[in-house]
């Protein structure tokens, strides 16, 4: 790898970033305008213009560019992604840039300050749904390839994802179906964050994912509470004490099976983990071991799903049955099959009274560690630390992005590098989601100094 970042510095990539970012902040702003919710209760012609919107800011820039599609399971066709590329020159290495046009519903208005699908500056943010995860992505990738220009020394090809927050579901036939199209030497997923404003961080390990779906019965049919309560035990008592039992005194996860590791280089403080996610100041943080380990490399357990009547509709009834759905995240090394194998026989176990079980759906991604003796691992670290001019870091994401798995699988030999532009505050997946500018800046202009570094290789 290049020793240097230097050909084209960070100051100079800067003041032509400044010269033209009131224009990338304007393609931002037109790609929040469209809600491209890939989930079936949403309209799936925004997805379709989005990812339009995204094939014409490729060919702005001279790329060759298809809006491209592949089955899911069922056979449907997925939503639309886009792929566009510029060839290698003769030696160079290819470089795949994946980011995802899909966003994840805006949730309740009255939870929002801003309209979600108008972007709204305020001070160094920009406010909107998907003006953080993951159009920022995107426009990172394609004003980086811009600032280069004809300066471009690798070959490149842009995959716009548009259904990774609906889980991805043709991602891998897609891969399957467009191996050759997608092939690279090494593949920048921008869709992670830095460990703090200001602070550069290039993702190195993620946790997997899988979700149970389960059913606990106790009656043949619902009955009044008044004749029978104190005698039968409804679902609701089941179901309390079955998930009572996933965790232990200090909220760690109980689950036998699940592996987990309290290793890491760095380690959150207290009062920002506070700070960040909003835990009220009486409630006590839960699990044991450094707070970096407890998102990154142990697995957590979350009820986000259950059955029952509202209060408003409520009435005197013993519930004869109750549906839950769990969600487990994997520490690296685990796979979500043996994940979902512990957690039904924990629930088995578990189960009082004599209540039935019955397990629905499940679903699952794979946990990933990076090569940290990858030379491109190095170089990507260097072209943060330049372009920030803060020492970049290292760090784990308690979240996942299970389709990493899939792209090891098919494209063995490529290094992969997990990057992105959101910080703590960045609210992804919530109300009042934002993009900090001064990182989007910094990120664009990372990327612009690794693709020169990997020309250089």
């Amino acid at each position: 790898m290049s020793e240097s970042t230097s050909a084209l510095d960070s100051a100079q990539l800067h003041t032509e970033l400044d010269t033209i970012f009131d224009e990338v902040v304007e393609h931002l702003t037109e790609l929040v305008a469209i809600p491209s919710v890939a989930w079936p209760s949403f309209d799936p012609a925004n997805v379709r213009a989005s990812a339009e919107a995204v094939a014409g800011f490729a060919r702005d820039l001279g790329l060759d560019v298809d809006i491209l599609t592949a089955a899911q399971e069922d056979g449907t066709d997925g939503y639309p992604a886009v792929v566009a590329s510029v060839p290698a020159p003769r030696g160079a290495p290819t470089v795949l840039l994946y980011a995802h046009h899909d966003v994840q519903p805006p949730g309740r208005p009255e939870d929002w300050n801003t309209e979600p699908f108008v972007a709204t500056r305020s001070d160094d943010r920009l406010f909107g749904r998907g003006a953080a995860d993951d159009k920022a992505g995107i426009m990172v990738h394609l004003t980086a390839l811009r600032l280069l220009s004809d300066r471009l020394g690798v070959g490149v090809t842009l995959f716009i994802e548009g259904e990774e927050e609906a889980g991805s579901p043709s991602f891998r036939n897609f891969l399957d179906t467009y191996r050759d199209r997608l092939a690279a030497d090494v593949i920048v997923v921008a869709d992670s964050g830095n460990w703090a404003a200001g602070t550069p961080a290039l993702t190195t390990s993620l946790r997997g994912m899988c979700a149970v779906e389960f059913e606990v019965s106790t009656l043949d049919h619902a009955v009044h509470s008044g004749m029978y309560g104190g005698i039968v035990p409804d679902a609701m008592l089941a179901m309390t004490r079955v998930l009572s039992s996933l965790h232990d005194e200090n909220g760690s996860v109980a689950v036998s099976g699940l592996q987990s590791r309290s290793d890491s280089e760095i380690d959150y403080d207290e009062t920002t983990i506070r700070s960040d996610s909003g835990v009220l100041d009486s409630t006590a943080l839960i699990g044991s071991g450094s707070l970096a380990s407890r998102l990154w490399t142990q697995p957590s357990i979350t009820m986000i799903g259950l059955d029952i009547p509202d209060v408003d509709v409520s009435s005197n009834t013993l519930q004869s049955s109750l549906r839950a759905k769990l969600s487990i995240r994997l520490a690296p090394g685990d796979t979500p099959d043996d994940a979902v194998e512990a957690v039904e026989e924990h629930l088995r176990k578990n189960l009082p009274f004599g209540a039935t079980l019955s397990i629905g759906d499940t679903e699952g991604g794979s946990p990933w560690q990076a090569d940290m003796d990858d030379p491109v691992v190095q170089t990507a670290r260097r072209a943060l630390t330049d372009a920030w001019g803060q020492e970049s870091v290292t760090m784990g994401i308690g979240g996942s992005i299970p389709f990493i798995a899939d792209l090891l699988e098919v494209f063995p030999q490529a290094s992969i590098l997990v990057t992105g532009v959101e910080d703590p505050d960045a609210r992804a997946h919530s109300a009042n989601e934002s993009l900090y500018l001064p990182d989007f800046k910094s990120a664009i202009v990372a990327e612009a100094l690794l693709l020169q570094s990997l020309a250089g290789a």
